[in-house]
């Protein structure tokens, strides 16, 4: 007989939980992450063409030297038109005939070109330069992108751990009190109504269950997205742990270093710089250019023999009017640097924005977390207070139940928090410009497995 879905998915569940010898903690799932994230790869390939740029600038101010050849076969013949007998001017008589035209001439022609002044080739090879820096602060955005993804990815699953593992429990816990309801009720010592609500509260977390297992398949399927393969499980978080706090403890050093190291705002600026060397690139199609020329000609005909010739010299070029098209593209090329300083204005408020987000979220987390620490405390003395009256009857059964969910449902958020305090610790040291992989170091000594 087939197995029931739900029976399967929460064996599978239980066994990705408890499987701790082969957890994975933090710093494994980033490395497996390095090597198998697409998105990754992808900027990894963009940094890769990104520094082709210079070479490709730098180009534009070298020689350029090329062999060109043809080989022409001439058929044909010249007619004069006063073809036939005539005579000359002494009186003696001559015949004009058809000549035959036909030869072939084979020619190479070796030429060099060196800019000695292209004001525009110069500007372009200095955004090319700035273009490259721009790949390498996009790649290394990249890298602590991938930092916060894989964490966040890993802490949803321990978040999704931890709440199938409270309904689990408390599913257990309402379990034995249904079981106490009914034999209760069978002794005359209570009503049906216990009994009840024993049964809607088993049902409701039952339900429960059933999303919680979805959600924590959800979440390690989004993990697998980034490092290729699903661990078997992964390291939980100590009991107990201490969260450090933010270094340096004020916010303003945070701030300044978001405005000045953030690598959307690096990028941005390069952007800026970029877009002014624009404007005198296209500035330069009024300005004239000088080159130096040389060629080597080797030319060979049947009819006139080998010719060769050597030329060295300057080549100049004065621009005179354009149609007004050089004049446009300046215009256009200023607009486009005021939008660029616009975006850089808007990355280094967003960038700021973000390390303050971050910050108050550490500390209003680790304000949080003590809260939640002394809220346990309290819930559990309450559910124990609860069964001992529930046991001398001072206590009905929806008392205990609600204490139970109480203290489990804490236990639930102190979790949460605790992850959320550190994935804010990790997006502000990113948002200030500072985030390594060696920043994966302490946190990953907080997991246990």
């Amino acid at each position: 007989m087939q197995r029931p879905l739900i029976a399967v998915l929460i064996a599978s569940a239980v066994t990705f939980i408890a499987q701790g010898a082969q957890a994975a903690d933090l710093i494994q799932v980033y490395q497996q992450a390095l090597a198998n994230d697409a998105t990754y790869a992808s900027a990894r390939n963009a940094l890769t063409a990104g520094q082709e740029r210079s070479i490709q600038g730098r180009s534009l101010l070298l020689p350029q030297i090329g062999l060109t050849g043809e080989h022409l076969k001439n058929n044909g013949d010249f007619t004069p038109s006063n073809v036939g007998a005539t005579v000359d001017i002494a009186g003696t008589p001559t015949v004009v005939t058809r000549s035959d035209r036909d030869n072939s001439a084979n020619t190479y022609r070796l030429s060099l070109t060196q800019p000695l002044f292209r004001w525009g080739n110069w500007q372009q090879y200095q955004q090319s330069k700035l273009a490259q820096a721009q790949a390498e602060a996009q790649f290394a955005q990249a890298q602590q992108d991938l930092i916060v993804r894989v964490a966040q990815a890993y802490f949803d699953v321990l978040t999704a751990q931890d709440n199938l593992a409270s309904i689990q429990a408390q599913k257990s816990a309402t379990t034995e009190q249904l079981a106490s309801a009914k034999r209760n009720f069978e002794v005359g010592t209570q009503t049906i109504t216990d009994t009840h609500e024993a049964q809607a509260a088993y049902d409701l977390v039952v339900a429960q269950e059933f999303a919680a297992i979805n959600d924590l398949e959800v979440r390690r399927t989004a993990l697998q997205q980034i490092i290729g393969t699903a661990p078997a499980s992964v390291a939980t978080l100590r009991p107990g742990v201490r969260i450090a706090p933010p270094e340096p403890a004020t916010i303003e050093p945070w701030i300044s270093s978001a405005e000045q190291q953030n690598y959307a705002v690096a990028v941005q600026q390069l952007a800026v710089e970029i877009a002014k060397r624009e404007i005198s690139r296209t500035r330069a199609g009024h300005m004239p250019t000088v080159d130096l020329v040389a060629q080597s000609l080797r030319q060979s005909q049947t009819a006139n023999g080998l010719t060769k010739n050597n030329a060295v010299g300057i080549s100049w070029t004065v621009p005179i009017f354009s149609g007004f098209q050089v004049t446009s593209q300046v215009r256009e090329s200023i607009a486009l640097e005021e939008k660029s300083r616009n975006d850089l204005e808007a990355s280094k408020r967003s960038a700021a924005q973000n390390a303050r987000q971050a910050y108050l979220g550490v500390n209003s987390g680790l304000a949080q977390v003590r809260a939640l620490e002394a809220a346990e405390v309290s819930s559990k003395s309450a559910l124990e207070s609860n069964k001992l009256g529930y046991q001398v009857g001072v206590r009905i059964n929806i008392d205990v139940l609600n204490a139970q969910r109480q203290l489990y449902s804490t236990q639930r958020d102190l979790s949460k928090a605790r992850y959320d305090t550190i994935m804010n610790g990790l997006r502000l040291k990113a948002a200030a410009g500072t985030l390594k992989e060696a920043d994966l170091v302490p946190v990953n000594a907080l997991l246990t497995n």
